[in-house]
């Protein structure tokens, strides 16, 4: 599993919001060389579409697109399933149903949407990191 800063290099360097799977395929596309308004016509999408969906304007994308954005860089497989895991995790407008569980989820969900806004890059990378442990550990 990646380590706790695993997001926030793309987000520093351009000084604004972006999801993981922005972070990383604005990081594919500077790398390459390639404009968002190339990228966008060759993916048959438009440039405002692509745009928004790296700043997490957007919703998480279609398997079909995500296809399409793996075919266009052309990643081998291990590149090919960060992104298709990072697009799992890129939807910016998380429901969490904790119905049902252990008080203590519904306790944590409302907390991390209470806070979450307020916490410091240090402290979202030290959560995140606390959060994929126990799920390692908890086998999930």
């Amino acid at each position: 599993m990646a380590g706790p800063g695993l997001f926030t290099s793309a987000y520093e360097k351009e000084g604004e919001a972006v999801t993981p799977l922005g972070a990383k395929i604005r990081e594919l596309r500077t790398k390459r060389g390639v404009s968002l308004k190339e990228m966008a016509s060759a993916l048959s999408v438009s440039s405002a579409y692509l745009s928004a969906l790296e700043h997490g304007k957007r919703g998480k994308p279609t398997w079909f697109l995500v296809q399409r954005i793996i075919t266009y860089f052309n990643v081998i497989w291990d590149e090919a399933e960060e992104i298709q895991r990072l697009a799992e995790l890129s939807d910016p407008r998380v429901t969490i149903d904790t119905a049902g569980m252990n008080p203590k989820a519904t306790e944590l969900a409302n907390r991390l949407a209470l806070t979450i806004g307020g916490l410091s890059d240090e402290s979202l990378a030290a959560l995140l990191h606390q959060l994929r442990v126990a799920a390692v550990k908890d086998d999930i």
